[in-house]
């Protein structure tokens, strides 16, 4: 089918930042991947003309004629006038990847403006069909699987790693780990080292004996809220009062690393905790874990290797949208 993907190109719209990578290489290169044709329409030019994003994007639909529109909203960018047109002449769709902090915020003011609605977030679908909108598809985050795939060395440089953008709370919680003996090496947005490429984060993956996966949501451990000033009114401003499914919980494995993450409700889904991935629920936690699990290789390793394969048998953005296209086929 003919899709029109409706994205930013660069991360938040952000040309510094880079590129957008889950939409350019999880969303419409998978899209591609199986079969579609995919014609692109990025809005990052436009976040300073909203009123001409409107009309380019209607113009845009009607030149192409798509059998399914399918939107990444990243704030209220569009108007649901313009969604609204679209959805009474096309096949609409959008990712609402945010759902569990989200929702009351955000989706809820969006949702009836699409055909259909796909959410990451398993106890947020009973919440679509409270404010009418019955068609809402459960998935998740993923892997890019359209990566190049490369041979894993098993020659570590690291024994733990973490890639992710700064947050004054993983800043607390590395530093929490430094005072027990833990070395981190942190990678990413706002951190000394910086960010990595594409290929570079999928090394460090297979390349460090541990790799952390912690929270950007809110934490409510009182030793960070009194860590500082700044910990705390970030605390009380942010929205994010859940932890959520992401990407790197995907990621990490699917390219042949150990996964040691906070736990999130709805995890046990996707892996069997303990032998695939496993999973911390404090800052005292994690530590424990990691000074066992760098003693204990084999164990390390068998639960790394369970994990791989779990991963690239389900985890992978293709087989992702596979289900999706599938359900909007048997329901259109």
């Amino acid at each position: 089918m003919k899709i029109l993907y409706v994205d930013l190109l660069y991360d938040y719209g952000d040309k510094t930042r880079g590129l957008n990578l889950i939409g350019q290489e999880g969303f419409k290169s998978s899209f591609e991947k199986l079969g579609h044709d995919v014609v692109p329409f990025y809005y990052d030019d436009f976040l300073s003309n909203l009123e001409v994003l409107q009309q380019n994007l209607l113009s845009e639909a009607d030149k192409v004629m798509p059998d399914l529109i399918f939107f990444c909203l990243f704030e209220n960018q569009f108007e649901h006038e313009t969604l609204v047109q679209l959805k009474n002449k096309y096949t609409t769709v959008n990712w609402f990847g945010d759902d569990q902090w989200r929702f009351d915020s955000f989706t809820k003011f969006y949702a009836s403006d699409f055909t259909w609605c796909v959410t990451t977030d398993l106890f947020s679908v009973e919440n679509y069909k409270k404010i009418d909108q019955p068609n809402v598809i459960l998935s998740q985050w993923a892997a890019i699987d359209t990566h190049v795939q490369f041979d894993e060395s098993q020659i570590y440089k690291y024994d733990v790693s973490f890639v992710g953008g700064y947050h004054p709370y993983r800043e607390w919680f590395i530093k929490q780990l430094g005072a027990r003996g833990i070395n981190v090496e942190v990678f990413g947005n706002g951190w000394g080292n910086g960010p990595l490429s594409a290929e570079a984060m999928m090394r460090l993956f297979a390349e460090s004996k541990i790799n952390l996966n912690i929270s950007n949501s809110n934490s409510y451990d009182i030793r960070y809220l009194f860590s500082s000033l700044r910990a705390f009114s970030s605390s009380i401003r942010s929205l994010k009062s859940h932890s959520q499914i992401k990407a790197r919980n995907f990621e990490i494995p699917f390219f042949g690393g150990f996964q040691l993450s906070d736990y999130v409700p709805g995890i046990e889904q996707y892996y069997d905790l303990g032998k695939e991935i496993v999973c911390y629920s404090s800052v005292d936690d994690a530590a424990l874990q990691i000074k066992y699990y760098l003693s204990n290789d084999f164990e390390r390793e068998e639960i790394r290797k369970l994990g791989n394969i779990k991963a690239k048998k389900n985890h992978g953005y293709s087989n992702r949208f596979k289900k999706v296209f599938r359900e909007l086929s048997l329901c259109r």
